[in-house]
């Protein structure tokens, strides 16, 4: 019996898309191994120019109670919660340590803060280049204003995208083969908020940048902020990575990985509507 609807090979990711992507996944990866372990000197985050106790908009601590176990306690503003296992107190080696974030969620090494920091700058820096060089390919390549700036269409259909997102329904055909209004955004927000942002506070954070960026760390109200914001943007990625990849499964993450570092994506032909007879 023949296949009613064949499916067809279609070059989709051109390699500059491909090859940056990956960097940025390899530098992502390894910026936030070492940020957690640059946070990991100090797990506490505040808002100014000052690091004073008691003053924290976020803690993470190991706090023993008498004769008893340590216990992962990780304060927000007034509110404290109990993270012993995830954050705070984590085991490992058959051992509780107190550490904010576990081991096994730091690069390079548990204590080998310098190290770490060597590594968060390095792949900072490539991470900037990186995204440098891709808006200026994109804008040049008309990838940009192709592919990722929404149309009229895509934002008269957004209600209709959201519900299929809530319906876990995903384009198939044609159709598949562009970044839905959601998508847009998601990208959008991610290369020039997120990814701005966070370059712009690490850079605010820096002893030797206040020349050049005080008027920007008086703004936003201290070094201090600059650090929590840092921290906040992190977050923001990582959501979109969960999200990201969350889909890639839901889409058919075979197809999507041969697409992302190939360049070919397997679309199927969907059959053609019948007309109706009267």
């Amino acid at each position: 019996m023949h296949d009613a609807s064949p499916s067809r090979l279609v070059y989709r990711h051109r390699w500059p898309v491909r090859v940056m992507h990956w960097i940025n996944v390899a530098c992502l990866l390894a910026l936030l191994g070492s940020g957690l372990q640059i946070f990991n000197a100090h797990p506490a985050l505040y808002l100014g120019n000052r690091s004073d106790p008691g003053a924290e908009v976020l803690k993470i601590d190991a706090q023993r109670q008498g004769d008893g176990p340590m216990r992962g306690v990780t304060q927000v503003g007034s509110a404290s919660f109990d993270t012993t296992g995830v954050l705070g107190v984590s085991r490992s080696n058959g051992q509780e340590q107190a550490r904010a974030f576990p081991s096994w969620a730091t690069i390079p090494g548990a204590g080998w803060l310098a190290m770490g920091r060597r590594w968060h700058f390095f792949f900072a820096w490539l991470f900037v280049i990186n995204g440098l060089c891709y808006v200026a390919w994109s804008v040049a390549s008309r990838h940009f204003q192709r592919d990722l700036v929404p149309t009229r269409r895509d934002w008269r259909g957004i209600g209709r995208s959201v519900l299929d997102h809530v319906r876990l329904r995903h384009p198939e055909g044609d159709e598949a083969l562009r970044y839905n209004v959601l998508q847009r955004i998601a990208y959008l927000v991610a290369i020039f908020i997120f990814g701005g942002g966070i370059v712009l506070m690490g850079l605010a954070m820096s002893p030797r940048m206040d020349a050049v960026l005080s008027p920007l760390v008086d703004l936003i109200g201290g070094r201090q902020t600059a650090r929590t914001l840092h921290f906040i943007i992190a977050c923001g990625f990582v959501a979109f990575v969960v999200v990201h990849v969350v889909e890639v499964i839901l889409t058919g993450p075979i197809n999507q990985l041969r697409g992302m570092i190939t360049g070919y994506y397997r679309v199927k032909k969907q059959p053609p509507e019948e007309t109706p007879h009267d």
